[in-house]
């Protein structure tokens, strides 16, 4: 069956929730139904668009994206993060959501945010769209703050971060996803909120837990973070299997007589 917002909602409390990336249509049917939560993450613009942050992604490019995931992700609830530059004000926000999720096709968005984006999430959840604040690490504020940088690490941000996600929660938030945080304040978060949280590199305290698919899976090795755990080691078995397959082609071995028309 179809994982909507509010069977989502049900998982907390029953079972860890499982969650990926994805950002086409092939890997997307493979991980369909395999997890709970499928996002078409920000994180695209590293890993597919060979960006060094997730800053230069458009709302165009995540629509398209978002648009091939959605054609064939029949079970897994599915996300679509808000690029950087497309949610700045209220006014954008509602604009560049609206546009995402009519043409996208996702169940909900995902957007980055601190105490002065509590509104935006009352005003797009008043309007129907279905969304997730993600706070922590914000890769989208990677620039800014000069690196990526865990949070959580003094009381003082701790109670903030607490504060801001019951906040978020009142606003009509339908999850939280957090990032980058140290693992005694995520505990606390998820077992103060109603609704479920998601982590990635934040303890396994959280309802449930996301990564990046290239990242578990050893496609992107430009850097490692502490929090991925590694399934699979890909980049070495797709470069030994094409170069099987030239060596095949070269001497003769491929196409034969089986693989000929």
């Amino acid at each position: 069956m179809k994982v909507t917002i509010s069977t989502f909602q049900k998982l907390k409390g029953n079972g860890k929730i499982t969650s990926i990336t994805a950002y086409d249509a092939l890997f997307a049917r493979i991980f369909d139904g395999e997890v709970d939560m499928i996002l078409v993450g920000d994180s695209l613009s590293m890993s597919f668009g060979g960006n060094k942050d997730t800053i230069p992604l458009s709302l165009d490019s995540m629509i398209y994206h978002t648009q091939a995931v959605s054609k064939v992700v029949k079970k897994s609830l599915l996300i679509a993060d808000m690029p950087f530059g497309s949610y700045n004000t209220n006014k954008s926000a509602l604009k560049n959501a609206t546009k995402l999720y009519k043409e996208g096709g996702a169940d909900a968005i995902k957007i980055e945010v601190n105490e002065n984006k509590i509104d935006m999430v009352k005003m797009l959840s008043d309007n129907g769209i279905a969304t997730m604040p993600h706070i922590g690490l914000m890769p989208q504020f990677y620039r800014f703050e000069g690196g990526y940088k865990i949070k959580g690490k003094s009381k003082e941000e701790k109670d903030s971060m607490l504060e801001l996600a019951l906040k978020l929660q009142d606003a009509g938030a339908f999850s939280l996803l957090i990032e980058g945080t140290k693992s005694d304040i995520a505990r606390d978060i998820t077992q103060n909120l109603k609704i479920p949280t998601i982590g990635i590199g934040s303890g396994n305290h959280t309802d449930g837990q996301i990564l990046v698919w290239s990242d578990m899976f050893g496609f992107f090795d430009e850097f490692k973070p502490k929090f991925v755990r590694q399934y699979l080691n890909g980049k070495e078995l797709l470069k030994k299997s094409i170069k099987q397959y030239a060596d095949d082609v070269k001497n003769l071995r491929f196409p034969n007589d089986d693989e000929s028309y």
